[in-house]
């Protein structure tokens, strides 16, 4: 009810029964919190209640009826308490032992899992490696016979020559002029005999044949092993004396982004790369194992691969450009269209997405280039060729940044 128009104010209430303690009072009147206003939502006293009182305007009812109305929240708080502590109580008697009984049974399962594929492709390893070693075998086995046969064709020829050369010098020393004369056919047939003795050439077939050891599966699973964790990676920084001014060099010296207009900041030198978008690493290989990583997910025209030292920095030409001389062995993207090139010979790569981390495995002691999308594990191309060195990452972009991983 509202105090205003409501004709005569509260009444006071029954006082305390007797024995029991006063409760509070009013701190403005002294009397008794026997009412409570909503509005300002605290108990008052009948005096606050008045309609010329503070709580004038504000809706006033008996505190025992806001008391029971508390009461009745209470008691629908401790039901619903119950109802939820009755839920939790079944939860935990019988879902929770289903749960774990279940989790049990998919981790024994996912163990059985692990193991099976594990032990198949052990199992794939050791069957690789036997057929890969006895290719081997026979591969040296070949060789060692070829490299026999010659030696008994050679053994023979040089039997034959030794004996054309000893009836020569038989003739040269013991016959008179007519006698020499008279044996002139003999001698052309001996001379005749000895040029059609040839000299030794080189032959691949005495060459132990190094591509025996080559597998798809081993190549895949060595890739794997070295690339599919960056702990396995070099550090690798760009060398900031190399920065084309078309691109802009990180902090850290291992992003470079692409400005179609040249800076004005870049000291010219013979290192530097004047005309194409180009920049090499610090470090450079002459020897062993080595691999790193490049995001190159948020460029449409990059390339990426090794160079030799010997790469010309100056001018527009394609001795300088990557992939267009014998400088350069490197992976290309340009839009939709990936190439390996090298010395003006472009291979086109029918891949069928993007790699959004390029792995480049450089092994010099086999003279293999490697390039491998981390992401599904595809051996994207390999190279086999020589490499005169030193050998430096060598990295170029046409659209956007390219960073090196690590």
């Amino acid at each position: 009810m509202s105090a205003e128009g409501a004709g005569p104010g509260p009444q006071p209430g029954p006082g305390p029964e007797p024995g029991s303690e006063p409760g509070p009072l009013c701190p403005e009147h002294g009397q008794a919190l026997g009412w409570f206003c909503d509005s300002e939502r605290r108990p008052v006293c009948a005096a606050c209640a008045e309609p010329g009182g503070r709580c004038r305007g504000h809706r006033i009812r008996r505190a025992e009826e806001r008391a029971e109305e508390l009461r009745n929240k209470i008691v629908d708080q401790c039901e619903r308490l119950q109802l939820q502590s009755a839920g939790i109580t079944k939860y935990v008697a019988e879902v929770l032992p289903g749960k774990n009984q279940r989790a049990v049974t998919m981790a024994s399962a996912a163990r059985e899992l692990v193991i099976q594929r594990l032990s198949l492709v052990r199992s794939l390893c050791e069957s690789e490696e036997q057929r890969l070693l006895e290719q081997v075998h026979r591969e040296e086995e070949r060789a060692h016979q070829s490299i026999l046969t010659q030696r008994v064709h050679w053994a023979e020829a040089l039997q034959k020559l030794d004996t054309i050369r000893t009836s020569l010098v038989g003739m040269l020393t013991h016959l008179d002029d007519l006698q020499l004369i008279q044996k002139e056919q003999e001698i052309f047939e001996r001379t005749e005999e000895a040029e059609g003795i040839l000299d030794p050439q080189e032959s691949e077939k005495l060459n132990f044949n190094e591509k025996c050891t080559r597998s798809p599966l081993l190549t895949q699973l060595w890739a794997t092993a070295v690339l599919g964790s960056l702990s396995g990676t070099e550090d690798i920084r760009i060398d900031e004396r190399t920065v084309s001014p078309l691109l802009q060099l990180s902090d850290d010296r291992r992003t470079l982004t692409f400005s179609a207009k040249k800076s004005k900041a870049c000291v010219d030198g013979p290192e530097r790369f004047d005309h194409w978008p180009n920049a090499l690493a610090a470090t450079s290989f002459q020897a062993g194992l080595h691999a790193w990583m490049v995001n190159v997910q948020n460029s449409c025209a990059y390339k990426v691969g090794v160079a030799s030292g010997q790469l010309p920095r100056k001018g527009s030409g394609s001795d300088c450009r990557l992939g267009h001389n014998a400088f350069s062995w490197v992976f290309s993207r340009y839009d939709q269209e990936f190439r390996f090139l090298h010395n003006g010979q472009h291979e086109a790569l029918g891949l069928l997405r993007c790699p959004a981390r390029l792995g480049v495995l450089l092994d010099l002691q086999t003279q293999e280039l490697l390039f491998y999308d981390s992401a599904s594990g595809t051996v994207l191309y390999t190279h086999h060729a020589p490499f005169p060195g030193p050998l430096f990452p060598v990295f170029a972009v046409a659209d956007q940044t390219i960073s090196i991983v690590h």
